[in-house]
């Protein structure tokens, strides 16, 4: 084990380096810049795509609200509550407020990768496929580096499932002394029981847990917020002096702060990774930008309410410490909570010290539901990359899902340190090869992008026809939408330019 762990923290290293962090913020400000900041300009129209119906034309098909579901169901998990608490353990309190700043110029990564994945979204079988193997493909015509985000999205689901396991068997051994093997084999079962039922199941159940596991973690902040409401004017002045000025206290390590602070949002988030694009593939929509913009709206309620929720109460209760230097885990700078490790027990701490000991347990139900449902989503990530390999091979898809319950149990034997660098290493490895491709791609996503603009100017549904933006369709996917626009009579509207 101590040769695995030294193995994953020098990859980690290189992967997350510098480099990868101005690497996501550059993109994410030339995609804000180039839309002209479609996830601002857009924001009202995102809570009205959430609940548009369209026609399920495959029986395997899901809404577009089970596909926001799914994917806020995958963004929200460890990187909410055990992410948030690390970037403040690391970076101080000014994280929290780096990784909002992340979010809102991230979420232009989200919505263009998503649109992205609509547009070359695929059938194999009875199912919608897509994501960053089929838009390098198609739209690059590059097998080859659709071949390494494949491999990347196996090494990461695996690695990030290892690391949902753990967050919640650390969480239940403390609240109920369970043996986090008891816990790993509990969560392993019940995930192989949804996902043997498919893509369908899997939109059914998060679709129902996704919004009760956020509105109760909402309650539970709102709550320890009006217990401590004379400290918030307090604690929020303290983010940002120490998110933007040499802080008295945090100055030293103000560095950092905005490093972790940047990290921690985009793995948080997932804008960039090619996760979300995976999942919104198999949604039914009539023009690609109506569901990168419902996906970018997951990006908001992820990092700007939950992560909020999280970073506030921890910060409020003062169940938190913070290291002297950003490296040694011993060094500490600030001391609140002596003894309790970083993590998903800072805000376990912060809820015992607002609403008693008893609601320890109440967190670690609502993290096993917030791990249950990422893992869900894992497990279809993995499905499509082997769609996309072998098509719809049922012995090599359950040979998938056999590998990721494994490696699911496998989380409930590991060690703080290494489950973050696990986490990290395989978000990274995603990342890097999905964000090549998306840049590549992104003069096909502006186009895609004009033309939803041009027809709703015109006071149009959009719809998509994928030949006036220069994309193939062979297999048809598109067929019902184009000939809904040459009975409207688009092509022959002088307003859309076609």
């Amino acid at each position: 084990m101590e040769l695995f762990a030294s193995i994953i923290s020098n990859v980690n290293g290189v992967i997350w380096g510098i480099a990868v962090i101005v690497l996501l913020m550059v993109v994410a400000a030339y995609f804000t810049v180039m839309t002209r900041g479609i996830q601002f300009r857009r924001f009202g129209e995102m809570f009205r795509l959430m609940f548009e119906k369209e026609e399920e034309t495959a029986e395997t098909s899901i809404s577009a609200f089970q596909a926001l579901a799914t994917t806020v169901g995958s963004r929200v998990g460890t990187g909410n509550i055990a992410g948030v608490a690390t970037a403040i353990f690391f970076g101080g309190p000014g994280a929290v407020v780096w990784m909002w700043i992340t979010a809102l110029i991230g979420c232009s990564t989200g919505i263009i990768e998503c649109i992205l994945g609509q547009a070359y979204k695929d059938r194999s079988g009875n199912e919608l496929v897509g994501g960053p193997a089929y838009y390098a493909t198609r739209g690059l015509k590059s097998r080859p580096l659709a071949l390494l985000y494949v491999f990347a999205t196996f090494v990461g689901c695996f690695l990030l499932a290892a690391v949902q396991t753990y967050t919640s068997a650390s969480t239940i051994n403390d609240a109920f002394n369970v043996t986090p093997i008891v816990t790993g084999a509990v969560i392993t079962v019940a995930t192989a029981l949804v996902i043997m039922g498919g893509i369908k199941r899997i939109g059914q159940v998060a679709e129902v847990l996704a919004p009760l596991m956020c509105g109760i973690y909402l309650l539970v902040g709102l709550f320890i917020m009006i217990t401590n409401a004379g400290r918030i004017p307090g604690v929020i002045a303290e983010m940002f002096r120490c998110a933007f000025t040499k802080d008295a206290v945090y100055g030293a390590i103000f560095g950092t702060t905005v490093e972790w602070g940047i990290k921690r949002g985009f793995f948080s988030c997932d804008a960039g990774n090619g996760m979300a694009p995976i999942m919104s593939s198999t949604a039914n929509t009539s023009h690609p930008v109506k569901q990168g913009l419902v996906q970018g709206l997951s990006v908001y309620i992820d990092t700007l309410f939950v992560c909020s929720i999280t970073g506030l109460s921890i910060l409020l209760s003062g169940a938190y410490n913070v290291t002297a230097n950003g490296v040694d885990e011993t060094a500490l700078l600030v001391e609140n909570a002596p003894g309790v490790h970083y993590g998903v027990l800072f805000m376990q701490e912060a809820m015992k010290r607002s609403l008693g000991t008893w609601s320890g347990g109440l967190l670690a139900v609502i993290m096993t539901i917030f791990v249950f449902t990422t893992i869900l989503s894992y497990s279809y990530e993995v499905e499509s990359s082997i769609h996309y390999l072998a098509g719809n091979n049922r012995k090599l898809i359950n040979i998938g899902r056999i590998a990721l319950l494994a490696m699911c149990f496998f989380g409930s034997f590991i060690e703080g340190g290494t489950v973050w660098d696990m986490g990290d290493t395989g978000v990274g490895i995603m990342t890097w090869f999905n964000v090549i491709t998306i840049v590549l791609l992104s003069p096909v996503a502006f186009r895609i992008i004009k033309d939803y603009d041009k027809q709703r100017k015109a006071g149009l549904d959009p719809l998509f026809d994928p030949k006036t933006v220069g994309i193939d369709d062979p297999n048809g996917i598109w067929d019902e939408y184009v000939a809904k626009k040459k009975a409207r009579g688009d092509y022959e509207n002088k307003e859309l330019g076609y």
